[in-house]
Formats: C-alpha cells, sequence, structure tokens
C-alpha cells in the first residue's frame, strides 16, 4: 500500500502585529532601532543571539545581517536577513534570505506622537513543512515569537520609559 500526502495547496501565512508608545524622539528612537547593535540588547538572553557578519552601519537597502540564534532546544540555526527598504525616520522593512522560515517580512514602523513615538511592528511569515508547520506554530513557534516580544516591549520600557 502506498500513502501519499500532498502539501501544495497549504499555504497558511502568519502575522504577528505589536504598537508600543515611547516617551522618546523620533530622533532617538531611530537612532537606536535602526542600529543592528542593538538587536542583541532587545532579544532574549536564552535565545544567544549572536551577529556573526554585519557593516554596522545604521540600516539601508542592500543591507545584510548573518547572526546565530537558538530560539529550540539550544539548537544553533544561522539566519541571514536583507533590509529591502528604508525611509529614514519613517519605517525599515527586514526579510529573511535564509533561515528556519519559508517567508519571514518584518515591516518596523516610527511615527511621532504627541508626547513621543509609537512603533509597530508587523511580521508575516510562513513555517515550512507544510501542515506539520501549521501544528508547530500552534503548538510552540507562535508562543516562542510572542513572549521574545513581550520581552522587547519590557525592554524598551526600562530602556527609555513607558507612554501610556
Amino acid at each position: 500500500m502506498i500513502l501519499r500526502f500532498t502539501f501544495t495547496n497549504i499555504m497558511k501565512i502568519f502575522k504577528i502585529h505589536t504598537k508600543q508608545k515611547l516617551p522618546i524622539s523620533v530622533d532617538e528612537a531611530w537612532s537606536f532601532l535602526s542600529n543592528p547593535k542593538n538587536l542583541k540588547t532587545i532579544t532574549p538572553s536564552e535565545m544567544n543571539f549572536n551577529i556573526i557578519d554585519c557593516d554596522f552601519k545604521k540600516v539601508y537597502p542592500g543591507q545584510i545581517i548573518i547572526y546565530i540564534v537558538t530560539p529550540i532546544l539550544n539548537i544553533p540555526i544561522k539566519w541571514v536577513t536583507e533590509i529591502t527598504h528604508v525611509v529614514d525616520k519613517k519605517y525599515f522593512v527586514d526579510e529573511q534570505r535564509f533561515g528556519p522560515y519559508e517567508l519571514w517580512h518584518h515591516k518596523h514602523f516610527i511615527r511621532e506622537i504627541e508626547g513621543g513615538i509609537e512603533m509597530e511592528d508587523i511580521i508575516h511569515y510562513k513555517i515550512p513543512f507544510g501542515p506539520l508547520g501549521v501544528l508547530a506554530n500552534y503548538l510552540f513557534v507562535q508562543k516562542k515569537l510572542g513572549s521574545i516580544f513581550v520581552y522587547r516591549r519590557k525592554k524598551l520600557i526600562e530602556l527609555f520609559g513607558d507612554l501610556k
């Protein structure tokens, strides 16, 4: 008996959307968020985030950032990101070129509001392996990503304060 599995019609793309207000200027927010060195600061230490190649200039289109993370079971994963779009002091986009996701598209927006700025992150991602990837997302990936953004929120409040 032959079993056949077809995954070609499965195309589940997931989305994360966060907003955070900080009592800082657009210039201060942009200076911090557009500097690749600060990625480690806003990533939980248990991820063992390490940039292994980057020119460490502020983000620009075409910039490549290569890093290693250990998101699950302390297994190191190499991740290659390209900055694809930048509008100074407004937004930038990073896209995974190689790494754990089939799709990773992350938009970072900054806008001035009364008393500070509002940061907005919109991430679209797809996990490989068809229905198994969808199941993995529901079982642990979305929880892990959620915990990373909760950490990031707390760390930014710790660094810059909170604007309610």
